[in-house]
């Protein structure tokens, strides 16, 4: 009966996997293959109960059900709610203009810098930086493309070189602001700034120094051949968001700023959470609003983006992430995770192979799907089942796995960031693809070698 689930469970995989390149919606995908998991565990597995005693109806069928309410019920409540004040947060931020007055702000300075590709390089790392406050790949690029790529152009840089690094600022996703790094550092039960300074930033510096470098060479390269055909465009329509003051960038580091402080690392007397971080920031912003236009009722409409934006978000990830759960669940009730650990520890795989495999198997299905988040939600709640099974760390293998799903969501032709910048500056996304594919490989190489030998 085991062999059987097991290969029911396989063969539901890959049927799941070959619906999403078909590119079917992935929440209904995944949620209605984590049911149908559910329902065939409890109909050959008379003993198995998908929920506690303090959540069951009375019925294992009803139950099947029931999970939903369960996994929604602790994602509203957790790590869902985090991640819906913080998509909220950005699109308040962008509403009145503090996205663009932090790119503004720290772009002015790359103008100064009068060796073309040192300047492509200073804005790779610039744009990491700043996905770090403003955690939307596509939203970032788009500000990039108006406020950058002129800059880039006058001083000897191709369009095309422009839009590889801005495809690939996206790829490290890290920091409390981030959707996937609070659903990682929620999984293994830690801080999400603890989660960003002990684990994320210890692999992401080398993997940035590698992708640097990388860069300088690979759009160096590319630009002395010339490929690319490149049509009309008009970049400035993309983005008709106007500028708030320019000190309102600090609006976007300032939660980052409170979390530091009232975090285990700073002192263990206080500890702020990263909503009330959001919403002390966006109430301060909303007095701000007040003050400067001398309007309540305009600062008052303009708050209400907080909630448009929360409401976006669960809609998008956090549904996204209910139904990957689901799916999760529905694997590790048949029995097929616990086969493959003993499998891999039967076989001599150990942890860091089947950290190596897990990575693949993230980075396959994103460059396959075109999001990062889908197939790292998918995949991340197996994580604390499969390091205590290996005996390995849980963080050492969420974070591989998390970096991937940007790493070769940089190098998907078909996801939103690389469509997005290669309809910016006029170019095929192939175009923009074959520039990213050497940084990011060389790139994962160095992740995964730094996740195993640092953490």
């Amino acid at each position: 009966m085991a062999a059987f689930l097991a290969v029911f469970a396989l063969l539901t995989t890959l049927g799941a996997g070959f619906l999403l390149i078909k590119g079917q919606k992935p929440v209904i995908v995944l949620l209605l293959a984590g049911f149908l998991l559910i329902a065939v565990s409890t109909a050959f597995q008379p003993d198995f109960a998908i929920l506690d005693e303090e959540s069951t109806s009375g019925s294992r069928w009803l139950d099947v059900i029931g999970m939903f309410e369960n996994v929604a019920g602790s994602q509203l409540t957790g790590v869902g709610l985090i991640i819906m004040s913080a998509g909220g947060f950005s699109t308040y931020m962008n509403k009145i203009g503090a996205s663009r007055a932090l790119v503004e702000l720290l772009s002015a300075p790359i103008s100064k810098i009068k060796h073309p590709y040192m300047l492509l390089v200073f804005t790779y790392l610039l744009g990491a930086v700043l996905f770090m406050f403003i955690p939307s790949a596509a939203g970032l690029a788009i500000l990039l493309l108006v406020l950058v790529v002129p800059v880039l152009t006058a001083a000897g840089i191709t369009p095309a070189a422009s839009a590889a690094v801005i495809a690939t600022a996206s790829a490290m996703p890290m920091g409390p602001a981030s959707g996937t790094s609070v659903l990682a550092a929620g999984t293994i039960d830690l801080s999400p700034v603890v989660y960003f300074v002990q684990y994320q930033l210890i692999v992401a510096i080398p993997t940035f120094i590698a992708i640097s470098i990388a860069h300088y060479f690979v759009q160096r390269h590319y630009d002395k051949k010339g490929m690319e055909t490149y049509k009309p465009t008009d970049m400035q329509a993309a983005d008709d968001t106007a500028s708030g003051p320019r000190w309102y960038a600090l609006f976007l580091v300032l939660p980052i700023v409170l979390l530091i402080i009232f975090s285990p690392l700073v002192n263990d007397s206080v500890e702020l959470t990263t909503v009330a971080a959001f919403i002390i920031v966006w109430l301060v912003a909303m007095i701000c609003e007040m003050i400067r236009n001398r309007s309540f009722k305009q600062a008052a409409d303009a708050s209400t983006a907080l909630f448009t934006g929360m409401g976006k978000m669960f809609g998008g990830v956090v549904a996204l992430i209910i139904a990957a759960q689901i799916f999760a669940e529905g694997l590790t009730a048949t029995g097929a995770i616990d086969m493959m650990i003993e499998g891999g520890e039967k076989l001599g795989a150990g942890f860091a192979v089947m950290t190596i495999v897990f990575t693949l198997i993230v980075g396959l299905v994103t460059f396959l799907t075109g999001s990062g988040v889908g197939a790292f939600s998918a995949f991340s709640g197996l994580v604390p089942n499969i390091a205590s099974g290996l005996g390995g760390s849980a963080a050492a293998l969420i974070t591989p796995m998390e970096f991937a799903s940007g790493l070769f969501r940089s190098m998907s032709p078909i996801s939103g960031v690389v469509i997005a910048v290669a309809g910016g500056v006029g170019i095929n996304p192939i175009d923009v693809v074959r520039r990213t594919v050497l940084p990011m490989v060389v790139g994962l190489i160095v992740m995964a070698t730094a996740s195993l030998i640092l953490l």
